[in-house]
């Protein structure tokens, strides 16, 4: 009986823990759901606690752009973000906001800032496909993310995203959450904004645009940098159709409109920016910013150069020492154009700026060999003496240093003319000797040099580095009448509503020689062009100017003028290394020449 007693309560304990086990698992599953829930209300907290300021983000300010143009009025680069002025959607054609919308987001006017319905197919077709093929964000979560996020890839960043979207429709009305999206979404080409892409692609304002030009930029949302229509206008063409078909199928457009739409004419694209002229642009850019210190406001800077000197010095420089290359061990080279006040009209600081944007014109310092010579001669007039006076060309022994001829010949009393078109060194380091290092340092400065120069004898070799652009203001101060010169690239500078900011003035210009004085020094530089070092730069009409070759063929120079331009040529190497026989009378005077021609 007790036994049986004993049997009834086991099984009556092992039934009542299993229903307590039973119990337990719903039990279980709330207190982890509910682990879960405190989980991801904390992370949302998280997300919600690391929002950027929104008032900032909204009233945030941006580097203001400076573009600088070309003589012509065309673009030669912008430095900073270009953005639009602001147009609000309702300004824009009902066709504009339809081809934007019904591409990027058809139901944006439906949904709260996250559509499931686009989520949830972008997420399917990129689970077939393998890879990121298709997104899913609303226009609500575009401007989220370019207003107050970054591009990062985050889930933190995309939470963060959801949350602003959500804020973003709580706050704005879908006309402000538009006109903010239109206003930021990116173009392709450096425009930000619809005004911006308007007035690049079509040359008119946003509000103008044709049907078939809003399906252009309603189309370049998806690829910018492909779809638009300098990259290549049959593209963008092909992705308009994509655009006018869904408008079509959406029932806002007519098979009749939809045909006739893809025939309308579009307005004339942007001129091109000038080719080539990066270096110049630098340049300038400093230049501004001496000239007005910290801008507040986007500018444009009207500048000095000539579009079709730049792209065909650009050019010739490039093609000629290509050519060369292998042959003669030659990679790099400069050249700068300007005129007679200093404007410069050209500038290439190397042979390709997207692999170094060092300016070879404006920040190399190289030895300019027998260019030099110019102001050993120059001061040597100034200070009395002629073209037919006698020097001597005759062995020199400085402490050691033995100079020689190119040639290794002594040619005895020789006419200073002679002597600087033959490029003599014996001559010229004896014509030193009596005029004084100092005077000749002096001089030089005051001509346009700007970098330390070495007062010893071997100066008057050009031992001291100097710059490409420093040697053509130099050759300028002659071709000018002994007039000071300095090297300038911009006229004018506005902000973007026309103000003026800054205007060059003509000021009084300085004279360092008599234009009797420059007028033989003339003389001896077309006799170099003459019977000289010169003659393979001869441009077939009168034409002044200097060979220049360092030690070791480690530089090589020519430097001239005619009647209305300076130019200066440099080429060498940027390691220093020897180029193979390169001399300043061969392939600098055959680029000299080609660019004057």
């Amino acid at each position: 009986m007790a036994a049986k007693k004993t049997k009834r309560i086991t099984k009556h304990k092992q039934h009542s823990r299993r229903r307590q086990k039973k119990n337990s698992r719903p039990a279980l599953f709330f207190k982890l759901c509910g682990i879960g829930g405190v989980v991801l209300a904390g992370y949302l907290l998280f997300c919600l606690l690391t929002l950027p300021n929104m008032d900032e983000a909204i009233n945030r300010t941006r580097l203001p752009s400076t573009t600088i143009v070309a003589e012509n009025g065309n673009e030669v680069q912008s430095f900073g973000t270009v953005y639009s002025e602001i147009v609000r959607a309702e300004e824009l054609p009902q066709y504009t906001i339809d081809a934007i919308v019904y591409t990027e987001d058809r139901r944006f006017y439906d949904h709260f800032g996250f559509d499931i319905i686009s989520f949830t197919r972008a997420m399917l077709t990129n689970i077939f496909a393998g890879r990121f093929v298709q997104g899913g964000s609303t226009i609500t979560q575009q401007v989220a993310k370019n207003l107050f996020l970054t591009n990062k890839k985050t889930i933190t960043r995309k939470a963060q995203e959801l949350l602003l979207s959500f804020w973003l429709e709580y706050k704005f009305s879908k006309e402000q959450i538009l006109t903010l999206y239109l206003n930021r979404v990116y173009f392709g080409n450096g425009a930000y904004g619809i005004e911006a892409a308007a007035q690049k692609y079509f040359q008119k304002t946003s509000r103008d645009l044709n049907i078939l030009e809003s399906a252009i930029l309603a189309g370049m949302l998806k690829a910018p940098s492909r779809y638009n229509p300098i990259a290549s206008k049959e593209r963008a063409l092909d992705r308009a159709a994509v655009v006018l078909g869904i408008l079509r199928d959406s029932g806002l457009l007519s098979g009749k409109d939809y045909e006739r739409a893809l025939k309308m004419p579009l307005g004339k694209e942007k001129p091109a920016k000038v080719k080539n002229g990066a270096y110049f642009a630098d340049y300038a850019h400093n230049e501004i910013k001496a000239y007005i210190g910290e801008q507040e406001v986007d500018i444009y800077a009207l500048t000095t150069l000539d579009q079709e000197l730049q792209e065909k010095a650009s050019r010739i420089l490039q093609e000629t020492l290509a050519d060369m290359a292998e042959k003669h061990h030659v990679s790099q080279g400069a050249v700068v154009i300007m005129d007679k006040k200093g404007a410069i009209k050209a500038m290439v600081g190397g042979v390709n700026y997207e692999q170094s944007q060092f300016n070879r014109a404006t920040q190399a310092v190289r030895q300019p060999g027998s260019a030099f010579k110019l102001f050993v001669y120059m001061t040597a007039i100034a200070q009395g003496m002629s073209p037919e006076d006698m020097i001597e060309d005759k062995p020199v022994n400085i402490d050691g240093w033995k100079p020689e001829n190119d040639d290794r010949k002594i040619y005895g009393p020789v006419t200073l003319r002679y002597a600087f078109a033959k490029s003599l060194n014996l001559a010229t380091i004896n014509l030193a000797r009596r005029i004084g290092t100092g005077a000749i340092i002096r001089n030089a400065k005051k001509m346009g040099i700007t970098t330390p120069l070495e007062n010893d004898l071997s100066l008057a070799l050009g031992s001291s580095g100097v710059k490409v652009v420093d040697m053509a203001a130099a050759y300028a101060s002659i071709a000018n009448g002994g007039l000071a010169v300095w090297p300038h690239a911009v006229e004018e500078i506005y902000s973007n509503d026309g103000f003026q900011l800054y205007q060059r003035s003509e000021n009084e210009p300085t004279r360092i020689f008599s234009e009797e004085d420059t007028v033989l020094m003339k003389k001896l530089l077309r006799e170099v062009m003459k019977t000289g070092t010169g003659r393979k730069a001869n441009i077939g009409r009168e034409a002044f100017g200097k060979t220049g070759t360092s030690q070791d063929h480690r530089d090589a120079w020519f430097v001239g003028f005619d009647d209305e331009l300076i130019c200066a040529v440099w080429v060498g190497n940027d390691d220093n290394s020897p180029m193979k026989y390169v001399y300043g009378s061969g392939l600098p005077a055959q680029i000299w020449q080609k660019i004057m021609r």
